[in-house]
C-alpha cells in the first residue's frame, strides 16, 4: 500500500514568526491525520519552524536544493545543509523554478540525486504547459521528463513524484478528477516501462494543481493519486487542514 502525502508549500510567505503560527494553528487540526503530513517552508523559515514542529507528526520540508555538496554558488543551499536542520523532503524542479529561474530536467535530475545522497526525500515536479495539453503532447513532454529527471536513481520507492499540469498552477484551474487520474495513471505506467525492477510499484505520486477543501475529496478517492502538493490552500490551517483530513 502507498500510504497518502499532502504537502504543502508556502513557496515566498511567512516570515519565521508567521510560519511558527501558522505551524501551531495546524497541529492540533491535523493530529489524527491518516496521511503524511509536510511543509515545505522557505530557507530561513526552517530553524523556527523545526522547533515549533516538536511533538507533532508533520514533517519539515525545503522548496529546492543544490546539486553540489559545497563551492562558489553564491545564494544556494547544500543537500547536507538541510539535513542537518532536520529537512527531510525537499521540493525539487517546480515549474516556477522551471520558468523564472532556468531550473532544466538535466539539473532536475543532478539535485535529485544530490538529495537522495544526502538522505533527504526528493518531491519531483513534472507537469506541461495549457498549450502542450491543447496541443495533445501531454504524453510526450512527461515521458520526455520522467526519462531525463530520474536517470540514475535505484530506488524510485524513495522519491515522490508530484504532476503539476502548469496550467492549473495558482491560476484556480483544476484538473477535473478524471483527468489528474488518468494522466497520473500515464505517469506510473510510463515510468515502469522506463524503470523496470527499480521498485515504481511502491512510488507515490502526488496531484499539484490548485487542490483545495473543496476538490480533495474527489482527487484523493482516485485510485492513481497518492495525495497533493498544495499551494495557496496551505497558507490557512483550516484550508491545509481540510485537505489532510480529506477522508473525514
Amino acid at each position: 500500500m502507498r500510504k497518502p502525502i499532502i504537502a504543502g508549500n508556502w513557496k515566498m510567505n511567512n516570515t519565521a514568526s508567521e510560519g511558527v503560527e501558522l505551524v501551531n494553528a495546524l497541529k492540533p487540526l491535523v493530529k489524527d491525520a491518516k496521511c503524511e503530513v509536510v511543509v515545505c517552508v522557505p530557507f530561513i523559515d526552517i530553524p523556527a519552524v523545526k522547533k515549533a514542529l516538536r511533538g507533532s507528526k508533520i514533517k519539515l520540508g525545503a522548496q529546492n536544493v543544490h546539486f553540489a555538496e559545497k563551492g562558489a554558488y553564491t545564494g544556494e543551499i547544500s543537500a547536507n545543509m538541510l539535513k542537518e536542520y532536520g529537512v527531510q523532503y525537499v521540493i525539487i524542479g517546480h515549474s516556477e523554478r522551471r520558468q523564472y529561474f532556468g531550473e532544466t530536467d538535466e539539473t532536475v535530475n543532478k539535485r535529485t540525486l544530490a538529495a537522495l545522497a544526502a538522505g533527504l526525500t526528493p518531491i519531483v515536479c513534472i507537469g506541461e504547459s495549457l498549450e502542450e495539453r491543447e496541443g495533445g503532447l501531454t504524453e510526450k513532454v512527461l515521458s520526455a521528463q520522467i526519462e531525463k529527471d530520474f536517470a540514475g536513481i535505484e530506488d524510485l520507492s524513495k522519491i515522490v513524484v508530484a504532476y503539476e499540469p502548469i496550467w492549473a498552477i495558482g491560476t484556480g484551474r483544476t484538473a477535473t478528477d478524471e483527468q489528474a487520474n488518468e494522466t497520473i495513471g500515464f505517469i506510473r505506467k510510463r515510468m515502469k516501462k522506463v524503470y523496470a525492477g527499480k521498485n515504481v510499484g511502491r512510488m507515490r505520486i502526488q496531484y499539484g494543481g490548485s487542490m483545495n477543501p473543496k476538490n480533495c475529496k474527489g482527487l484523493m478517492a482516485q485510485p492513481e493519486i497518492d495525495g497533493g502538493l498544495i499551494g495557496g490552500a496551505s497558507l490557512k490551517a483550516p484550508d491545509f487542514a481540510a485537505v489532510v483530513n480529506y477522508d473525514k
